[in-house]
């Protein structure tokens, strides 16, 4: 894993190298063990790198190809790299320098240009640059787990991991809110690509490449499953022949994410997806894995308890770490220093602290992300498959129905009668993962009434659909577009990559993915089981007493810090009129709202939090 950053300039600007060593200073906690930049004349590239496979110096980079043409900086991991290897060089009869992806990676662009993408088993962010053509070619990996942020304007060009390594190469690039991302981070709790805090930086979407050079910037996806139809057919299939054909594609996944020149582990969390992944990395392995949990002293978030007995069962080299809920706060301005925008997602905190664990014993590790949005994993899927035959009723029934439900004392009974308002499924699905719910009058009119609300945004990528999907599979695909690439994982890669850790997810894997589109939703919902066929594939290495319980999650209490060790923290913030109307932001409605939080009336955790965060990311953002 490493970090990025480059710049061109297509008006004749040289590049400023001090600026460039600025920027890769940047990136230095997602590459510790080695530091290079590359210069000529308007182009420079530089890269920071953690060494995992061929940690030897022929992986040092910027790389340049065999020719001399291209020159690469790359973030990120090729699985399948040795069987690309060994086709370039029995078809092209190719001498290769060192070991490493990156060589590989860079010959498979120089031959097939493109076209190699497709080819790709992996996750990264690269870019290369043509020095023939004065043309950059960047991308990023098909799930987005890698990330990739740049900026263009009449004629120059930046890129990098961070948007922070942005401003250090471009100082003066105007830091002006994109106010349709704000929006939208208010609603829901993180950017949607390719919008990012700042009006003047874009993120490049998962699945897609970009092309830059003196006509400007071309975005293309090479990657998209948003049209692939379910196989209706495989409801009549045996289970067991889906649950052997998705045992063999995840454990060759496994198997092709277990290859590192470094010490390999994994997260354990006692759940469905990551107690998978150790089960078939344990059976792959000749000796015991190393996996890694944070546990709480406070039982009601604590789920090492969960993962010590599947640990136990598989036998695993176990290490784990117990800690106060309240340890984490202390994790808070490493927080605010490793997400340099506004993140709402505070599963982050305890992601870093097992990170940090992690990072004491090994270079990499494995993770169960993905397996929530591919199979059906999260209790509101459920829910939706219920509330679709709702929506096919004449709106006068739900009508009377949802004012039935407005007249339950219960906050819940309020929340679900304005679900049964909402015109269709997508928008009460929108509603469902917003985290501002009814508490819409914190934004002030200058914000709404320039830009539209997450369930325009939702719709609108739902066109993009089969008409034949259900509301339930809709919802999986549009969490698999936005919520997974924009926020979980940018959580991981974040808070791994804060302590140098690589992390890996096999279930992204391009075979899982492909297979879990192919199925209908009665393999992932059934009744009330959320994750059905992943469930039972993971019956087949252990017991089910030992997996099933309810869905935890990095459960973290923010709705009692916010009313106890957070309570000044906030509301210094929520006392900030000045930052509060710079962001749109009404102070007197939050305030309310804070009180009806703090007297235990609403339980306004997540909206709250992700003020207090915005507040706190501007006021810091505009000292720089």
């Amino acid at each position: 894993m490493c970090g990025i950053a480059g710049m061109v300039s297509f008006k004749g600007a040289w590049v400023n190298t001090e600026r460039l060593k600025r920027a890769c200073e940047q990136l230095s906690e997602r590459g510790p063990d080695d530091a290079g930049i590359w210069t000529e004349g308007h182009t420079g590239l530089a890269h920071r790198r953690l060494s995992v496979i061929d940690i030897t110096s022929e992986g040092h980079q910027p790389m340049a190809s065999h020719c001399g043409r291209f020159v690469i900086v790359y973030n990120g991991e090729i699985y399948n790299f040795q069987e690309l290897r060994a086709a370039l060089e029995t078809e092209f009869n190719i001498t290769w320098k060192g070991g490493s992806d990156t060589e590989v990676l860079l010959e498979a662009y120089r031959i097939w240009g493109a076209y190699c993408l497709n080819r790709l088993r992996g996750m990264f962010s690269f870019a290369i640059w043509d020095r023939h053509e004065k043309t950059l070619f960047a991308a990023r990996d098909r799930m987005g787990e890698k990330p990739f942020y740049y900026h263009y304007d009449g004629g120059l060009f930046a890129f990098a991991s961070r948007s922070k390594a942005i401003y250090e190469l471009l100082q003066g690039l105007s830091r002006d809110i994109d106010m349709q991302g704000l929006r939208y981070y208010i609603e829901i709790g993180y950017f949607p690509a390719p919008l990012t805090i700042y009006e003047k930086i874009k993120k490049l979407p998962q699945g897609h490449y970009l092309i830059v050079n003196t006509d400007g910037v071309t975005v293309k996806r090479y990657y998209d499953f948003r049209q692939r139809v379910p196989d209706r057919s495989l409801k009549h299939t045996k289970e067991n022949d889906l649950l052997d054909e998705l045992d063999e594609i995840l454990l060759r996944a496994v198997k092709l994410q277990m290859i590192s020149d470094v010490p390999l582990g994994a997260f354990l969390s006692g759940g469905i997806d990551s107690s998978l992944v150790v089960a078939m990395m344990r059976k792959l392995s000749t000796g015991s894995v190393k996996t890694f949990t944070i546990g709480f002293k406070e039982a009601q978030y604590d789920e090492s308890t969960h993962a010590l007995r599947v640990s136990r069962h598989l036998d695993t080299d176990h290490h784990q770490q117990i800690m106060s809920v309240n340890d984490l706060l202390n994790l808070i301005p490493r927080f605010t220093e490793a997400f340099d925008k506004p993140f709402f997602d505070y599963s982050a905190l305890p992601s870093m602290a097992v990170s940090e664990l992690a990072r004491g014993f090994v270079t990499v590790v494995l993770t169960g992300d993905g397996g929530d949005e591919l199979f059906g994993g999260y209790h509101y899927y459920v829910l939706l498959k219920r509330l679709e035959a709702l929506f096919k009723i004449p709106a006068a029934f739900r009508k009377l129905a949802s004012n039935i439900l407005s007249m339950v004392p219960s906050h819940k009974g309020k929340l679900l009668s304005q679900m049964l308002t909402k015109s269709d499924a997508i928008s009460a699905f929108a509603f469902t993962r917003s985290i501002i719910k009814d508490f819409s009058s914190i934004m002030l009119p200058d914000l709404t009434s320039c830009t539209v609300g997450i369930a325009d945004c939702f719709t609108t990528a739902a066109r993009e659909f089969p008409k034949s999907l259900t509301a339930t599979e809709a919802a999986m695909r549009l969490d698999t577009l936005f919520t997974l690439p924009d926020d979980y994982l940018q959580k991981v890669d974040v808070s791994s990559m804060a302590y140098s850790l690589e992390a890996r997810a096999p279930l992204l894997d391009p075979d899982v993915v492909s297979f879990a589109m192919r199925l209908p939703e009665t393999w992932k919902v059934r009744g009330l089981t959320n994750k059905y066929l992943l469930r039972k594939l993971a019956y087949r290495y252990i017991p089910r007493e030992i997996l099933d319980r309810p869905k935890q999650g990095f459960s973290v209490p923010v709705a009692i810090w916010l009313r106890g060790g957070l309570k000044d923290w906030a509301m210094e913030r929520f006392n900030d009129k000045e930052s509060l109307r710079a962001l749109y932001l009404n102070h007197n409605e939050i305030l309310k709202l804070y009180d009806l939080h703090l007297s235990g009336k609403r339980n306004a955790a997540s909206i709250l939090w992700a003020v207090a965060v915005l507040v706190d990311f501007y006021r810091r953002d505009q000292l720089r």
